[in-house]
């Protein structure tokens, strides 16, 4: 590219790359939020058929000990995974490893704002010298603080390529 016969170099800038060895033990990782909408909960019903009351029906849910409709759990365990995702630290993940502990604490109701923080709480090598393991303890914490969902979630990570010589 040329401005005024002056030659340009662009440069493309987008998430870094980041490997298993950029997170330390402690580290925490926070998820931008979300608000959950009256969307959320029947799209979340139509993609995974888990059409129940509870979610969908305003006249039954008020009758709950809720008193009005709440969230789907699994859809609160996978907003705060994929919020996470938009911290840039999972662009090398190899394989997800699954889910331990999940425990729903408090109910998601329309209108709450969801974000996540997730702790690196385990990190090891793998018998493969490019790979790595973290395992990450998330909470969903609502826009009082307060976590309405905790778990575990184990990833295989990319570790950072040897320099060539």
């Amino acid at each position: 590219m040329t401005v005024n016969d002056v030659s340009i170099t662009a440069r493309v800038i987008g998430q870094p790359d980041r490997w298993w060895e950029d997170l330390a033990l402690g580290d925490v990782l926070r998820g931008p939020g979300m608000t959950v909408t009256d969307a959320h909960l029947v799209q979340w019903a139509g993609l995974t058929c888990d059409i129940v009351s509870l979610h969908l029906d305003e006249e039954y849910a008020a009758g709950t000990q809720f008193g009005q409709r709440i969230a789907h759990g699994p859809f609160t365990l996978s907003l705060a995974l994929g919020l996470t995702t938009q911290t840039g630290y999972f662009n090398n993940v190899v394989a997800w490893l699954g889910l331990d502990e999940v425990r729903a604490a408090r109910p998601v109701i329309i209108g709450d704002t969801l974000h996540p923080e997730a702790e690196l709480v385990a990190a090891r090598p793998t018998k493969k010298p490019d790979q790595g393991i973290w395992t990450l303890a998330y909470s969903a914490l609502n826009q009082r603080g307060e976590p309405v969902m905790t778990f575990r979630s184990s990833f295989m990570i990319r570790r950072r390529p040897e320099p060539l010589r």
